[in-house]
């Protein structure tokens, strides 16, 4: 199993306890000890659990992310973003701007992106994609 990078829908079906999800997290962790999420899956997760008032859930994501690696979004991954975002607005598949940065600190770190959103992240030139959402 190749090191991945988990986007934040794939965390939050963990957080929900997704047997599917579940799984595939023990899998991964038996060979990686680690798992690596984005900055921006930090914040997309924190701050939809503070807007909903989730506190227990926000006490299993704080938990959750002090046994992960946060990788942050560098200044050249901006440059190479703004590649992709101008290469899938030529192409007519544009993604979310955030779903770009994320598949950016994927590529730069040589991560497999773990989504459910399979249908946008495949959009993107050598980037690659798998989804533990499904058996």
């Amino acid at each position: 199993m190749k090191p991945a990078l988990i986007d934040t829908d794939i965390i939050s079906h963990y957080l929900r306890n997704h047997p599917i999800v579940i799984k595939r997290f023990k899998e991964y962790l038996k060979e990686h000890h680690i798992v690596n999420f984005s900055i921006i899956s930090y914040y997309e997760i924190l701050s939809g659990l503070k807007y909903k008032d989730a506190w227990k859930q926000l006490k299993s994501f704080q938990e959750f992310a002090e046994n992960s690696r946060v990788l942050p979004v560098a200044e050249s991954s901006i440059e190479i973003s703004s590649e992709i975002y101008a290469d899938l607005r030529r192409r007519g598949e544009l993604i979310d701007d955030i779903d770009i940065l994320i598949a950016r600190i994927a590529l730069a770190n040589n991560l497999v992106i773990v989504t459910h959103n399979v249908s946008h992240f495949d959009r993107i030139e050598g980037l690659d994609v798998d989804d533990w959402a499904v058996a």
